[in-house]
């Protein structure tokens, strides 16, 4: 094949062409993102029950949703928390699971098989995916002007401005934040309304029967068929207040005259938003993956500036965030560390071959990268931090055939070889070898690239991006870099035969000498080469553990979460606060978000919380240029010191999949004391550790619930029963739906309740006037509810969480900026010993948080090693041709393990989930340079029976492209190295520092090992004799 090349220049340029074509036009259209899209594998439901304590919502709700869903076999884990009022479950599915809308589709059936098994009170379930990605934009209508908020005049136009980002091309979601929504109060009063025989759930039917918005059939005859509706809707707030109500004696009254009408959003409402400090409603707007976001947001933002001149004064706009700006950042900063491992690789290769040779080598690294992005067009990767790291990887990896094949073609020209002559046979002689490391490398990434799960899907493009490079380093390796190097090198040769390069022929004797020594005495060179291994080996139990290292991003975020009494208002005071003390810190923007989760700015940091008063959750931006981390831990200890009321805290933005709390502990039983107990055992050990900023356990809050005791005998003396009783008394407190009104596309709700004034104040709820249903018409309508209750105060827990349908006690420990999750986990474990022994039968104790997700991704990382590891021997076993040279192989392989762990504990940097990655990776690199010289060796008929002075040959034949390929590799990832941060470092630092220690191997076990073989065989023939 290389010949056709060498003979028809035009196929060699329409090659290159079609490499360049490809390449560049995969460029132009390939979307880009700062982050790997992972699969969206967790989803919560939403149901409320209004007035319900959290026992009721457990069982009256949430059990309900959990024995529909239990079935489904893809479903790994069900995690709910029942709270006042609000039944949240959360579904995860199974790692190894990737078609996951056909899942949730039979979730969403499950889901409504359910709403008969619910209380009537309670509400649809609200299913709703999680996005494990950031919003491309986040935007927010603010209310500049000096009166006090309308916030319905800033929602309507975030709806209109919702809809016209919606509709642009490319855009996937709008979800609105801090809209409280609104809703037409019917505030009825309750003594006028008892007068006349009336109850709240009594004028929420009525109401509700005037609501007629449904069909009312069809006219059907032979030739056409006519909807038939009825007018009679609720339109506007006039209309409702002049509705007819009927009294106890029969009378009609209108509304008006009972309750007032008005429209606004909830009182109180439950979610807000301020940014820098200004009452807003904001936008998240998500992008289809496949779309290029910078383009988009172009786009986008051009829209925003023309709605932003239609805008009402004092109403403005503002950005949180621009996605683009920190893509485009980490893309900048990958393309400057790829162009400067290219400068050194470059470099590197003209010392040692010169300056024509390092011109045809270094021609791969152009074609090969352009071949890989070709590649990720078609499997559908977008340009991101993960593929674009492949290729920074794949540097040295990627020139290594180039340099073994121009090595080849250039050394057998010097023997006289002409140019089509060196080419044919340096191309037939490398075939298998070059075949066979390219194999074991693309195998030894295989793994990375197979590995199912969130973690999988986060690091898997790394690899990917090294197999295409590899292969595409083969392809140009057996066709366009042989014929460039025979014809470019052919001349040269003619006119001067030296060798180019970098020589030292003082160094030269000086290896010659030392492996002749180490070929003659064969244990030498095995005693020399296995110190570096066996001093790795030892050095991995001084190595911390790690999943992923924190992010270097000018960003955090906050949380406030408070006691579960706290309202939405003092949630907003307990901020205020904490928003005084992060602005004297130096930050440069803060957005808060009330009542639930903020827009998901980065990619792990998930928004689950809805609904939550007394929770909030601010996005803090640093000015350029400051790291994060020392402001981080200031901030938490003056916090912690300043806020004693509610749990704050700081924090950090993290790499990797998204996990809850750094450590956590869960207690499984039936028994809430004996759950809580053992909690607060825990929660006591974790306090006392110094890297603990906050412990948090599930069944600590306690919400002090008001009890009403009923007097059955005389409640059934008046005609009432308790339940009646519960249901007047919910409909006068929390409201009850009475039908809807249809504005502008949206359905705002009816709902009716008593005034705020009787909802506040625990006397008068006691008060609050009961109409006997039995006593209709007669002179007795009405008694007040302390007639037959006494009222009384009793803890209840603030929410029960269970997971996978058993009670759960859940203590979740936050840890200092920096602190590695390990380093409290061992020593957590070890005081947990004797009270796990104390657990009584039926209760059990596991762990989550970081450690669980750890072990999950890296079981997942192994669970194809097994058959890719015989497949990579049999590649060996293959190529060679013999089980023992593939054996020489395999023992290299392992040895690099040590290698690369020796090479982290130098450097300081924790054993992660990069580091791991990075020492499978070296596994397929360090093999390539043993495979050359085992295979010059084998070639050489007289340095295959062992001949020492013909294995020194071979083996310094082969030193100056194996010195070449390490020292490319090692160049290629030194821009990793010194770009700093904790996330590529270890990585880089594993596959470089093995690698040089692989060279070693190469030069000095695999000839000592060999020879060692040769002479086995040669003392096994002798005993043979003799046995004879």
């Amino acid at each position: 094949m290389a010949a056709s090349f060498f003979h028809d220049q035009r196929l060699l340029v329409l090659i290159v062409l079609l490499i360049l074509v490809a390449g560049l036009s995969s460029m132009a259209v390939l979307p880009r993102m700062e982050d790997p899209v992972l699969e969206q594998r967790v989803a919560i439901i939403h149901t409320r029950l209004p007035g319900a304590d959290a026992k009721r919502v457990e069982t009256l709700v949430t059990e309900v949703i959990e024995n529909r869903v239990r079935d489904i076999e893809e479903i790994k884990e069900i995690h709910s928390v029942s709270r006042v009022g609000i039944s949240g479950v959360s579904i995860e599915l199974r790692d190894d699971t990737t078609a996951t809308e056909n899942i949730w589709s039979r979730v969403r059936s499950r889901l409504e098989d359910s709403i008969g098994d619910l209380p009537s009170e309670a509400s649809r379930p609200e299913f709703r995916k999680l996005e494990v990605r950031a919003y491309a934009l986040i935007v927010g209508l603010v209310w500049d002007r000096p009166e006090p908020v309308d916030v319905r005049v800033l929602r309507r136009l975030a709806i209109e401005l919702q809809d016209r980002l919606q509709a642009l091309s490319g855009t996937d979601l709008v979800r609105r934040f801090g809209d409280p929504g609104e809703e037409i109060e019917v505030r009825v009063q309750p003594a006028r309304a008892a007068a006349m025989g009336i109850t709240p759930a009594d004028l929420a039917e009525r109401l509700s029967s005037y609501d007629a918005k449904g069909s009312a059939g069809q006219l059907r005859d032979g030739s056409m068929q006519m909807l038939i509706e009825i007018n009679n809707q609720l339109d506007t707030v006039e209309q409702i207040g002049s509705t007819p109500i009927s009294t106890s004696d029969g009378r009609d009254v209108r509304l008006e005259q009972v309750a007032d009408v008005r429209i606004g959003i909830p009182n109180p409402p439950e979610t807000a938003a301020w940014l820098e400090g200004k009452d807003a409603v904001v936008l998240g707007v998500m992008v289809r993956p496949a779309q290029r976001i910078d383009h988009w947001t172009e786009i986008a933002e051009n829209l925003i500036d023309e709605y932003r001149e239609t805008l009402p004064a004092g109403i403005s706009i503002e950005r949180i965030l621009r996605q683009s700006d920190y893509v485009n950042e980490r893309l900048r900063s990958l393309a400057f560390n790829l162009m400067l491992g290219t400068i050194a690789v470059g470099c590197v290769i003209w010392v040692l071959m010169g300056w024509r040779s390092a011109l045809i080598v270094t021609l791969t690294l152009p074609l090969a990268s352009l071949m890989v992005l070709f590649g990720l067009r078609i499997l559908g990767i977008p340009i991101h931090q993960m593929s674009v790291t492949g290729l920074i990887i794949a540097l040295g990896l990627l020139i290594d055939n180039a340099i073994v094949m121009v090595d080849e073609v250039q050394s057998r020209m010097r023997h006289g070889e002409s140019s089509v002559e060196a080419m044919s046979h340096s191309v037939s002689h490398l075939a298998v070898p070059l075949l066979g490391s390219t194999l074991t490398t693309a195998l030894a990434f295989a793994p990375i690239a197979l590995m199912p799960g969130p973690a999988g899907e986060f690091v898997g493009a790394i690899a990917i991006s090294v197999i295409l490079a590899i292969v595409s380093s083969l392809f140009l390796a057996m066709t366009v870099i042989p014929t460039v190097a025979a014809r470019q090198l052919a001349r040269r040769m003619n006119s001067n035969a030296r060798s180019p390069g970098l020589r030292l022929p003082w160094l030269t004797k000086i290896v010659e000498s030392a492996l002749s020594e180490l070929i003659r005495k064969p244990w030498k060179g095995i005693a020399i080469s296995l110190v570096l291994p066996v001093a790795g080996f030892a050095a991995f139990s001084t190595l911390e553990e790690q999943f992923f290292p924190a992010s270097g991003r000018d960003q955090f975020h906050i949380t406030v979460e408070g006691p579960a009494t706290d309202s939405l208002a003092r949630t907003q005071a307990t901020a205020s606060r904490v928003d005084e003390i992060v602005r004297r810190a130096g930050a440069s923007r803060i957005d808060w978000f009330f009542g639930e989760s903020a827009p998901q700015f980065y990619y792990n940091v998930i928004s689950s919380r809805r609904g939550t008063p007394n929770y909030a959750q601010a996005l803090v931006k640093l000015p350029a240029g400051i790291p994060p981390e020392p402001v981080i831990t200031s901030l938490q200890t003056e916090l912690s010191r300043e806020i004693t009321s509610s749990r704050v805290l700081v924090k950090q933005l993290e790499q990797g999949p998204p996990f809850g709390a750094p450590i956590e502990v869960r207690f499984f039983g039936p028994d809430l004391d004996v759950l809580r107990r053992f909690g607060e055992e825990t929660r006591a050990i974790l306090s006392r550790m110094p890297q603990v900023v906050s412990v948090k356990t599930d069944l600590a809050d306690v919400l002090p619930q008001i009890s009403f005791d009923i007097d059955e005998a005389s409640a059934a003396q008046a005609g009432i029963s308790p339940k009646e009783i519960a249901r007047q008394l919910a409909t006068s407190l929390e409201g009850q739906s009475g039908g809807s009104v249809l504005q502008d596309n949206e359905v705002i709700p009816i709902v009716v309740r008593v005034g705020d004034a009787n909802r506040g104040e625990l006397a008068r709820i006691a008060s609050v006037d009961l109409v006997l249903p039995n006593a209709r018409g007669s002179g007795l309508r009405v008694t007040p509810l302390s007639a037959f209750a006494t009222v009384g105060l009793e803890p209840e827990a603030a929410a029960l969480p269970r997971l996978n349908r058993m009670r759960m006690n859940e203590v979740a420990a936050y840890l200092a900026a920096g602190v590695l999750p390990s380093e409290v986990q061992a020593s957590l474990q070890a005081e947990l010993d004797e009270l796990i022994d104390q657990l009584p039968t039926g209760y059990s104790v596991a762990f989550g948080g970081e450690a669980s997700k750890r072990d999950d991704a890296v079981g997942n990382l192994f669970s194809t090693v097994g058959v890719l590891a015989v497949l990579m021997l049999a590649t060996l076993v293959l190529s060679f041709g013999s089980f023992r040279m593939a054996g020489i192989i395999a023992l290299i392989a392992a040895l690099s393990v040590g290698l690369g762990m020796g090479a982290l504990a130098l450097s300081g940097y924790p054993f992660g989930f990069m580091a791991i990655i990075g020492t499978m990776g070296l596994i397929g690199v360090a093999i390539n340079d043993s495979i050359v010289v085992l295979a010059g060796i084998r070639a050489n008929p007289i340095a295959m029976t062992g001949d020492v002075e013909a294995i020194r040959d071979e083996v310094m034949h082969s030193s100056r492209h194996v010195v070449a390929t390490t020292l490319t590799t090692m160049a290629g990832f030194t821009p990793l190295i010194l770009d700093g941060g904790g996330f590529w470092p270890p990585m880089a630092v594993s596959i470089a520092g093995g690698v040089a220690g692989a060279t070693l191997l190469a030069l000095v076990l695999v000839p000592s090992l060999y020879r060692w073989l040769c002479l086995h065989r040669a003392d096994r023939r002798v005993d043979r004799r003799a046995n004879r």
